[in-house]
């Protein structure tokens, strides 16, 4: 591994060598996210019964979300943190509600959750899977595999600014609203980009960024990325603007790999990725806090849905991979693996929900991607 006297090595997965108890916070929060974090945990604990002892999961659930906001005006408790800082982990749901400002109950809790772990690297996978057609034709011809890492504690959503002069006539309120970019910051997530990239066989990395309009953050983070590239002479690199990589995910997507971009830049793009994939519904993501001084954070990239909350319909996979991301992390690689292979065989069965053309239920593909576990050979220990 390449690093510098900056950034060591991150601690390895623990390793499972006797039982173990795995301390999980489950946040639901909003809408659909009480439907997929049920389904996850349905089947971590289905692996975890068939898994003959070798591990168990505890599971500590809180009712932090809307509702709490709506009983007592913020999102979490004051000291909610604290409560969930020694979990070995947070799966959540989704966070969003009609009757509450969308930056209120963002900033309220994942993004408090977020920035106070410091969980500043987030994976999120593309993933085209069987039996789930694809908007995109060169997915029919091509085998697509691509992973956003997108830097998670800082750039466009760091939260730096203010709204000022709101009692002047005439609409004349102005506000004020900074991107940060440091060079700890970009360089922690682009090294760890790099590190990725050297696990994948094609050992490319794709640079986004938007330095010939910004002039400073982002031309920070290209001089950043070009002195890291130095200590990886094994990957191919490229450095795309984010509007002709966004052309790019459609175009060329069998040229893609490993993607690093900016907080804002990661997210756009990787809900387009998932959208050419079939669906949100099926993109898992991992916030990570790498060197693991705090519990990493796993959740499926769509929102709340208040249109389909309560009709059991969500499609639950993208947080049940958030679920195998969990437990990779956590050091059961052999269980998370079972885990996506039984999603697979979900798919290509055409057990599907009505967001990708199927008629199943919540429950049906929970259901189904248990039954498949047994098919797997890796999925017991």
């Amino acid at each position: 591994m390449q690093t510098s006297s900056r950034f060591p090595a991150p601690p390895a997965a623990p390793t499972v060598d006797a039982p173990r108890t795995l301390e999980i916070a489950a946040i639901p929060a909003d809408g659909i996210g009480h439907d997929v974090v049920g389904a996850g945990r349905e089947v971590v604990d289905a692996l975890a019964a068939a898994s003959g002892g070798r591990f168990s999961v505890n599971w500590t659930e809180y009712d932090w979300g809307s509702d709490y906001y709506a009983k007592h005006g913020v999102m979490m408790p004051a000291d909610g943190r604290e409560q969930v800082a020694d979990k070995d982990a947070i799966f959540f749901g989704a966070v969003g509600w009609p009757t509450v400002p969308d930056h209120v109950s963002l900033w309220g809790l994942r993004l408090a959750l977020c920035q106070g772990f410091d969980q500043w690297a987030n994976i999120r996978p593309v993933q085209f899977l069987p039996g789930i057609t694809s908007p995109l034709r060169a997915a029919d011809e091509k085998d697509l595999d691509w992973i956003v890492v997108r830097e998670n504690s800082e750039g466009e959503y760091s939260g730096f600014g203010g709204r000022n002069f709101a009692g002047r006539p005439d609409h004349q309120e102005f506000s004020v609203q900074s991107a940060v970019f440091s060079e700890y910051g970009s360089e922690r997530i682009i090294r760890f980009a790099f590190e990725l990239a050297m696990t994948r066989p094609r050992r490319k990395l794709s640079k986004v960024t938007k330095s010939n309009a910004q002039q400073h953050g982002m031309v920070l983070w290209d001089d950043v990325f070009d002195r890291v590239a130095a200590d990886y002479p094994e990957v191919t690199t490229e450095s795309v603007l984010v509007d002709a990589m966004a052309a790019k995910f459609v175009l060329k997507p069998g040229d893609l790999d490993v993607v690093v971009a900016s907080n804002l830049h990661a997210d756009v793009l990787s809900d387009l990725g998932s959208a050419l994939a079939g669906s949100l519904g099926l993109a898992s993501s991992a916030n990570l806090n790498p060197e693991r001084r705090f519990p990493s954070m796993f959740e499926p990239v769509h929102g709340s849905a208040p249109d389909i909350a309560g009709k059991g319909i969500a499609n639950p996979l993208g947080a049940i991979g958030s679920a195998a991301l969990m437990l990779e992390h956590l050091g059961l690689p052999e269980e998370a693996a079972a885990i996506h292979r039984a999603i697979e065989e979900t798919t290509r069965r055409g057990v599907l929900t009505p967001d990708v053309g199927g008629t199943a239920t919540t429950a049906d593909v929970t259901r189904a991607v248990i039954d498949h576990l047994a098919l797997v050979p890796a999925a017991v220990a």
